[in-house]
C-alpha cells in the first residue's frame, strides 16, 4: 500500500512539474510580464539573439526638467542607470541597443527609450554612453543610462526591458530621485 501511495505522489509531482514547464521538462523560472522585480534587483536576461547571459540591474533614476543644453519635450527627463553584467568566459550583447528599454507609466502608457531628440541625446560623463554599449566582455560589467521624455505625472511606473529572447522583466521604479548614484548623475546631468 505505501508503494502506491509514493507513486501517486510521484506521479501527482510530476503533473504538476510538468504543467508549470513548456513540454520540454525544464520549469521557466523566468518572471511574467505581470511580474515586477524591485528597482536595484538583478534580472538574468537573454543576450541580443537569445546567445548568452546579461545581468541587467536599474540602479538610479533621476528626474530632471534640463540635461545639458536639452529641455524635455514632455516636461521631464527620466534618467536611470542600469548595470550590464556578464559572468561569462565570452562577451554577450545585451538588447540594449535595439529598442529593449521602455517606460511603462501608472495608467499603462508605454514610452520607448531615448523618445525625444533631448532623451536621445543625454550621454552623462562618468557612464557609458546613453542607451547602454550593447557588447559586455567576459567577467565584467558596466554602467549604463537609459533617458526617458516624460510628464511629471508619469513619474514612478515601471522600467521593462526586454531580452534576446522576447522575455519582457519589469522593475517598479521610485517617483523621486533614488539610487547609489541619484547625486552624482543629477550633477552630471546639469
Amino acid at each position: 500500500m505505501r508503494q502506491v501511495a509514493r507513486a501517486s505522489v510521484l506521479a501527482a509531482t510530476c503533473l504538476s512539474l510538468a504543467a508549470c514547464s513548456d513540454g520540454d521538462g525544464k520549469s521557466d523560472p523566468q518572471p511574467s510580464p505581470h511580474t515586477a522585480l524591485r528597482f536595484g534587483q538583478t534580472a538574468e536576461t537573454a543576450g541580443a539573439g537569445a546567445k548568452g547571459v546579461a545581468e541587467i540591474t536599474p540602479e538610479t533614476v533621476v528626474y530632471v526638467d534640463k540635461a545639458g543644453g536639452d529641455t524635455p519635450e514632455h516636461g521631464l527627463f527620466a534618467v536611470v542607470t542600469f548595470k550590464a553584467g556578464n559572468r561569462a568566459e565570452e562577451s554577450v550583447t545585451t538588447t540594449a541597443a535595439q529598442g529593449a528599454f521602455r517606460w511603462k507609466t501608472l495608467d499603462g502608457k508605454t514610452i520607448k527609450a531615448g523618445n525625444s531628440e533631448g532623451a536621445g541625446n543625454i550621454a552623462p560623463v562618468g557612464f557609458n554612453d546613453g542607451g547602454g554599449k550593447p557588447a559586455v566582455r567576459a567577467n565584467t560589467y558596466q554602467v549604463n543610462t537609459v533617458a526617458f521624455d516624460i510628464t511629471s505625472v508619469e513619474k514612478g511606473g515601471a522600467l521593462v526591458y526586454v531580452d534576446g529572447d522576447g522575455v519582457a522583466f519589469r522593475w517598479k521604479v521610485p517617483s523621486r530621485n533614488s539610487g547609489p548614484a541619484a547625486n552624482a548623475l543629477k550633477s552630471t546631468l546639469k
